[in-house]
């Protein structure tokens, strides 16, 4: 598994509901975020994954709420990838307010899809190796 990549963010009152805490479809955003944060900080792009035919896809995504949070809230977002050697990989992500308070935990299945066929590509630790600029922050 690959070392814990993180992100802050603020949250936003507009990502807020009725009862005043974030939205549930937004951690699904904060974790994107992160997960396009960490390919930056390895120097993958959309332009570089789309050159080499690739594009990543979610296959499934689990949320465990832990702890409400409020506009104004400074979160920190992780990423860290999980390689199993087949075509899919696992994505452990953890939003924490900034006192260390976990507000949510996130486990995501990904791939690769090869944007031709239409299909998951057998090796994407591959891609990213071959795409990134420091393979490390991937655990590659």
């Amino acid at each position: 598994m690959s070392e814990q990549f993180s992100v802050r963010v603020t949250v936003r009152g507009y990502e807020t509901d009725t009862q005043g805490h974030v939205n549930q479809s937004v951690y699904i955003n904060y974790a994107e975020h992160a997960r396009w944060s960490l390919l930056q900080a390895a120097g993958i792009t959309q332009t570089g994954l789309m050159g080499k035919g690739v594009g990543p896809v979610a296959l499934e995504t689990t949320i465990r709420y832990q702890r409400e949070l409020l506009a104004g809230d400074e979160v920190d977002v992780t990423c860290a990838f999980e390689w199993s050697g087949g075509k899919t990989f696992r994505v452990l992500q953890t939003i924490s307010k900034a006192d260390g308070t976990v507000a949510a935990e996130l486990e995501g299945v990904g791939g690769l899809m090869d944007l031709t066929a239409r299909k998951l590509v057998a090796n994407p630790q591959h891609y990213f190796k071959e795409l990134s600029t420091d393979p490390s922050l991937f655990g590659l």
